[in-house]
């Protein structure tokens, strides 16, 4: 502990000096101590800000890349298209998909089969008897009519809760009511066969069915083979594509088309090129210095170079892929501060000529796609081993350490600081005594010599 002067005037004056100050002149060269930590945590938690966005900025290039890695991802996504959308339509396109040209025609639509009773003039006559229907080949279900069930309504409402496979519902008009039966399957199998023991009770007449409309299923060919379907909804006819009839024109061909989504290719490439290029203005921003002339925090860091080593040779890695050999057929070209640009222009050649190629030189075993994966998985903030994550943990443990020092130091200081206010307070109050005492002896040499001091 250094030597702190106290100045208390003059001895004999009783004003004593000021012990808060005295104790914190005494403890300042020891709370010096503390000021290289401080600035090493100040130096530690600026460097933590630039490698969490460091971080940051990896995982948004990661998953730019998965993007174009993932097997059913953007490269898979297919889009279709109809030359006559009066007759067919396209609904979807999945990854199962493969592109090219397809010829449909429509020989006729698919129907459902359906039912509908004899009219009603007064649809709240009473109903007795019962209804029994069946659904194509399946069993016959018989709904019997009870007080619950005795109207063209309540029967209606009672055969849907049956869960029967049909749709029942009261159509009205000009002529009266009727129950209206229709199939919940379409095409043949869904053919509806009704009998019918039901009697206005009202006005004594039985009441019958007929035939709305015969369940069949829609016929078409595809590329010459004859397809049958129960839905006018087809999904089985063209691998992973899925189109909608609208109408039969059996001596129309329509073309059905196709194709990869290059749309969303190239905006996944300039997803990945944007993503690259934040990480590289990361790297290149701490390679120097601020505005106020410092270094940068993690300026001269092995981190940011292996960083940068690292994304460098991952760019020209990987095996060709057919005629694909390097990114720079994907129109992805290298500036001189090591951003990258895309001419979409030149990456709609490559797709238009050799997409397979892409494909494989985004997503063979050994590409340029799974090594730029690979390496980017060693590099950000994942742990157990990311470059970023192990700086950050190297960072944590240093300011563990620190803080540590900084607690300690800081406990000693205050023992310190309780033990020497003790101590000068107790020497204040000797030095502050000393006029009363100097009059007492003043006051006894008095009184034994009976000379007057001139102190009373």
């Amino acid at each position: 502990m250094s030597t702190v002067g106290i100045n208390f005037g003059s001895a004999t004056s009783g004003a004593g000096f000021d012990v808060a100050t005295t104790v914190t002149a005494i403890q300042a060269s020891e709370l010096a101590i503390e000021t290289p930590w401080q600035n090493e945590l100040t130096a530690l938690s600026a460097q933590d800000t630039v490698l969490s966005t460091l971080g940051t900025d990896l995982g948004t290039l990661t998953t730019s890349v998965q993007a174009l890695t993932d097997f059913t991802g953007v490269l898979s996504e297919k889009q279709g298209s109809s030359s006559d959308t009066n007759v067919l339509t396209l609904t979807g396109a999945t990854s199962a998909s493969v592109a090219g040209s397809h010829t449909v025609v429509v020989k006729s639509l698919a129907e459902t089969s359906s039912n509908y009773s004899d009219t009603l003039t007064n649809a709240d006559d009473t109903l007795s008897g019962s209804i029994t229907i069946q659904v194509g080949s399946g069993t016959a279900q018989t709904v019997t009519v009870d007080s619950s069930s005795d109207s063209l309504s309540t029967l209606a409402t009672a055969i849907n809760s049956a869960d029967i496979g049909v749709n029942a519902s009261v159509i009205t008009d000009a002529n009266g009511s009727r129950l209206s039966l229709v199939s919940s399957t379409s095409g043949s199998a869904g053919q509806l066969t009704i009998t019918s023991a039901l009697t206005d009770s009202t006005t004594g007449n039985s009441i019958g069915f007929s035939v709305g409309q015969t369940g069949v299923n829609a016929s078409l060919t595809v590329d010459g083979i004859s397809v049958s379907s129960a839905s006018n909804t087809v999904t089985n006819a063209i691998p992973g594509v899925t189109f909608q009839l609208l109408s039969a024109l059996p001596g129309t061909q329509v073309q059905v088309q196709i194709t990869n989504d290059d749309t969303d290719v190239s905006t996944a490439l300039s997803t990945f090129v944007t993503a690259y290029n934040a990480v590289v203005k990361d790297i290149t921003t701490q390679e120097g210095k601020d505005s106020s002339g410092n270094a940068e925090p993690l300026y001269g860091s092995p981190t940011l170079s292996l960083l940068q080593t690292q994304l460098s040779q991952a760019m020209i890695a990987g095996t060709a892929s057919g005629s694909i050999s390097s990114v720079t057929q994907l129109g992805i070209s290298f500036n001189t501060d090591g951003t990258l640009s895309l001419n979409t222009d030149t990456l709609q050649s490559t797709l238009d000529s050799d997409y397979s190629d892409v494909v494989g030189y985004l997503q063979n075993t050994g590409s340029f796609g799974q090594s730029l994966a690979t390496t980017l998985n060693s590099l950000g903030s994942q742990a157990p081993d990311g470059v970023v994550y192990l700086a950050q943990q190297q960072n944590s443990t240093e300011e563990t350490a620190l803080n540590l020092n900084i607690t300690n130091e800081n406990a000693l200081l205050a023992t310190q600081k309780t033990a020497l206010t003790t101590e000068l307070n107790t020497a204040n109050e000797i030095l502050q005594a000393i006029p009363s005492q100097l009059n007492e002896v003043n006051e006894l040499y008095s009184a034994l010599t009976g000379y007057n001091t001139g102190n009373g």
